[in-house]
């Protein structure tokens, strides 16, 4: 059964930020609240946790996952970033987009794409989420929490609980988050290109 924590959404409660962590560290997987929609979300370096966080979403290793970085600093670490892409992420972030990058080492092959090798990388602008982020002291793996079969994100805690409480370890209740995807942009090639348009407004990168 997950774990079910009540979070101030402006000054969530460290004690209870401490005990998801613990969660994550022992493999289990956390629906948590993001600046677009709910994300369920894992320990990168934990194999069989990125296997179960594929398996609860209904995707295959072709389904491109994303990286959830605390800032650029540490976004930079788990991709090759050139000084025009930098500018693009700092224009933009923290805040809804999700980045397609070229992977560094530092991105174990089995979540990388497995032919382009790249990686969804994305900094959240949420003030629960950066605090889970710091107290766990690295990036998350996350993917955007759509129920097999569905087309659209939950984004209501609650809901989240009936429908995975026996799927997952635990959920994080900060309140409603909005129910739209991140826009995802594609910095990997020669000229960055929007793959989906959604909550980011793809106007700060100019494009």
């Amino acid at each position: 059964m997950a774990q079910y924590f009540e979070l101030h959404p402006e000054n969530p409660q460290a004690r209870l930020l401490k005990q998801a962590v613990a969660l994550l560290e022992k493999g289990g997987i956390l629906a948590v609240p993001t600046d677009s929609s709910y994300a369920l979300v894992c320990h990168l370096d934990d194999k069989n946790a990125v296997d179960n966080l594929r398996r609860v979403r209904g995707v295959d290793d072709k389904h491109q996952l994303t990286l959830l970085c605390r800032d650029l600093s540490e976004l930079a670490s788990y991709a090759k970033v050139d000084n025009r892409q930098f500018r693009l992420l700092k224009n933009a972030t923290p805040g809804p987009f999700t980045f397609i990058l070229e992977a560094s080492k530092e991105v174990p092959r089995r979540v990388s794409h497995p032919s382009r090798k790249t990686i969804g990388l994305r900094v959240p602008d949420h003030k629960v989420l950066q605090e889970l982020l710091s107290l766990h002291g690295s990036a998350l793996l996350a993917t955007t929490l759509i129920p097999p079969g569905d087309t659209h994100p939950l984004n209501d805690a609650e809901e989240i609980r009936a429908r995975f409480e026996k799927l997952i370890a635990g959920v994080l209740n900060a309140g409603a988050c909005p129910q739209e995807p991140t826009t995802v942009v594609d910095l990997s090639g020669e000229t960055p290109e929007i793959i989906r348009q959604g909550r980011g407004d793809a106007a700060l990168l100019g494009l």
